[in-house]
């Protein structure tokens, strides 16, 4: 059968030729215009990633005081919890998640920073004491990752949106009482506004203006801050730019999305997560558009991760990964959030793993 072998090397001989003449191709796409026309460069018969970014990010979620049902599923007071949805948000972009839990041993939740290339700071109510102090020292610590030249992104919602305003205000007084608890709403941005390197730059056109009049995002909060008190404080301003603000029932304005001038740092008074992860309540939105309004805050904030310079090692992130807890379904009172991570001293067989 030698007389077929050499017809079948000359073939893939030629296969392979031709996959190599077809590195840095131009593909036309459709359309005749000239910005559709993209320049890539090719391995084999697939894109070559960036080989500056970092394809396996793991983003830091602090967990909050609590079990996250009113102490119906655990009765440990010194317990917290992370909300399934913001896992699930996480991974919805092609990223792990490491628990920091709030109350264990700083040096423990600190050194968990060398663990991931991102931090996300969620919902909740507690506004004082250690949870406070936490979130101010993992802000910090944000910062100094930055400043060193590394990115290192950090995405606030709702009651992180409020922490954050009052670690950089400087002012235990910044936040407002607003009537913005259980309904969705639209956005209004700022004028002028240039979103590319924004949470909304991959939203399409569309989608954009269909956030300005169709409700699409969801507020769960009783406080926040007025523009007018945020633009009185010079902190506040000379840190953030205001993205976008919206309005309560009582039709007060609130600033809703702000950006950091000089940091990858990003936060949103409502909660992306909930459009396609929770459904403890009938007024989230869960329509195409608003589940669009998931993926894109996920994809823009683990795009900003994926620029992390830090390669922590596999066994260290495997040992803390949240995959190490098991989350509890509280869906059926039908309220609240439908799945949680409880982290609880009363069962504490993987609630402090050993950083090596």
């Amino acid at each position: 059968m030698d007389y077929l072998r050499v017809p079948l090397l000359v073939s893939l001989k030629n296969y392979l030729n031709s996959l190599k003449a077809n590195c840095n191709k131009i593909i036309d796409l459709p359309g005749e215009d000239e910005k559709y026309r993209v320049d890539v460069e090719y391995i084999g018969n697939s894109i070559a990633p960036d080989p500056s970014l970092y394809y396996r990010p793991v983003i830091g979620i602090l967990s909050h005081p609590g079990d996250g049902a009113s102490g119906r599923l655990n009765k440990d007071k010194n317990a917290s919890y992370i909300a399934a949805s913001y896992v699930k948000l996480i991974e919805s972009a092609g990223a792990r998640v490491i628990p920091f839990i709030y109350n264990e041993p700083k040096e423990i939740l600190y050194a968990k920073l060398n663990l991931v290339n991102g931090v996300l700071l969620t919902g909740g109510w507690k506004k004082s004491g250690l949870y406070y102090e936490v979130v101010e020292g993992i802000f910090k610590r944000v910062l100094e990752r930055n400043d060193t030249g590394d990115p290192f992104p950090l995405f606030a919602i709702c009651l992180g949106f409020e922490l954050l305003c009052k670690v950089i205000s400087k002012d235990a007084n910044i936040l407002e009482k607003f009537s913005a608890h259980n309904h969705a709403s639209t956005l209004q941005f700022s004028k002028p506004i240039d979103i590319q390197g924004t949470v909304f730059q991959g939203f399409s056109p569309e989608l954009l203006q269909k956030l300005t009049t169709d409700c699409l995002v969801m507020q769960l909060h009783k406080w926040g801050v007025s523009p007018e008190r945020f633009r009185q404080n010079s902190a506040l301003c000379s840190f953030f730019r205001v993205l976008t603000t919206c309005v309560d029932e009582d039709n007060k304005e609130y600033v809703s999305t702000v950006q950091a001038r000089d940091y990858p740092i990003t936060a949103v008074q409502w909660h992306p997560e909930k459009n396609a992860f929770e459904w403890g309540y009938s007024t989230i939105p869960h329509s195409e558009d608003a589940v669009q309004v998931t993926q894109h805050v996920a994809n823009y904030f683990i795009s900003e991760a994926r620029k992390s310079l830090n390669r922590p090692r596999t066994r260290d992130v495997l040992d803390n990964l949240i995959y190490n807890y098991v989350p509890t379904y509280c869906g059926k009172a039908g309220r609240g959030y439908d799945e949680v991570y409880i982290f609880s001293q009363l069962e504490s067989k993987s609630s402090n793993l050993p950083l090596t």
